[in-house]
């Protein structure tokens, strides 16, 4: 039903420039009724982060970035929702236009530069939403203008601890000057130890200290990675998103859009992003999950993902191209993909592939 309502849209959803696009998307999604999508088949049942999952597939963080359709996104039948990215202030973004489709390459150039109602926006609205279940993660981001960048995630971490069942520190946006400088190794070790130290002391009151995961660029070198990887282990962080938008400009492009400033996401990023993801997993030797982001718009893409060692896959590119039948697509074919296999849990087949697909030798996708 979902997916033909969103074939019928499409061509007019399409002729809407995408910003506006998007924001009917979420008013839609804010006032209907929430779906109950079928029970997952247990084989996509994971664990990570101390969270129970019902199946691994989840909503990216960018979609409801003022967390005003969780409900509705969760009804679609994500395993997780991710808000945000959430900045401390209200700040308006970077002037419109700021979001580009490029059709032809099933891919998306966004500058919106981390417009956000501000943490009490979303805190109230997730304080409210408390007991109606689903797992919902919350995305934080650094005010523009601030003079501290790194506090500016303490204050978050603070604020949203009690409201989120899990946080992620966000310093790979290439939307906000100066953003991505935090994921030098000696900014994020400073920023990482201020981010947890609030979030535990966040915990005295909430009786629970909520996962803190940390969330690159796709365009870092591999000494940058091994920098991170080390600071992530050694300040004991939960996990890691691998990875944001890329600043890179591939030469297959078509549209013309491609020649817009902004992150780059959808397809193209899938290649990049995944072997990236696979040689995080071999730094990382298992110590926290990993949750796979970039390119997924089928099963292959998603299965590639966690081959390459993702515990928890996120997408939301794919669905300005493919609707949201695509997350029951997606989930109904990695459960075939597990029973094909022969093991009891999709879980099992996190990261085997990693090595070779590092070295370049197999990606599918």
């Amino acid at each position: 039903m979902i997916g033909a309502l969103f074939n019928l849209a499409r061509p007019l959803i399409h002729r809407l420039d995408a910003e506006t696009a998007h924001r009917m998307t979420i008013a839609a999604l804010a006032v209907a009724p929430a779906l109950k999508p079928a029970a997952d088949d247990p084989v996509l049942a994971t664990q990570a982060f101390g969270l129970s999952f019902a199946n691994p597939v989840g909503l990216a963080a960018g979609f409801d970035k003022h967390a005003e359709a969780v409900d509705g996104a969760l009804g679609l039948g994500f395993g997780f929702v991710e808000v945000g990215g959430v900045t401390p202030l209200p700040q308006p973004g970077n002037p419109r236009p700021r979001v580009f489709r490029l059709t032809e390459d099933e891919a998306v150039i966004n500058r919106y530069g981390l417009n956000s109602e501000g943490m009490e926006a979303v805190a109230a609205r997730l304080q409210a939403r408390r007991g109606r279940g689903g797992i919902v993660g919350v995305n934080l981001g650094a005010n523009k203008d601030s003079a501290d960048r790194s506090a500016d995630y303490a204050v978050l971490a603070r604020r949203l601890a009690p409201v989120a069942d899990f946080l992620t520190i966000n310093i790979s946006s290439p939307n906000t000057p100066g953003l991505r400088d935090l994921q030098a190794e000696s900014a994020l070790d400073d920023l990482i130890a201020r981010a947890l130290a609030a979030r535990d002391e966040a915990a005295k009151s909430a009786g629970r200290a909520t996962p803190m995961l940390l969330k690159i660029a796709p365009d870092l070198s591999l000494p940058e990675l091994d920098g991170i990887v080390a600071v992530a282990r050694k300040r004991g962080i939960d996990g890691m998103i691998v990875s944001n938008t890329t600043v890179a400009r591939p030469a297959t492009l078509r549209n013309a859009a491609k020649a817009e400033t902004g992150g780059l996401s959808g397809k193209p990023l899938f290649l990049p992003s995944t072997r990236l993801l696979a040689e995080t997993f071999l730094r990382v030797e298992r110590q926290f999950p990993l949750i796979g982001v970039g390119g997924i718009d089928s099963t292959a893409t998603a299965f590639a993902k966690i081959r390459a060692g993702a515990d928890l896959v996120q997408f939301y590119s794919a669905l300005v191209f493919h609707g949201p039948a695509l997350v029951a697509t997606i989930k109904a074919g990695l459960t075939a993909e597990a029973r094909k296999t022969g093991v009891g849990r999709l879980s099992a087949l996190v990261g085997r592939d990693a090595a070779a697909i590092a070295r370049g030798e197999t990606l599918a996708g």
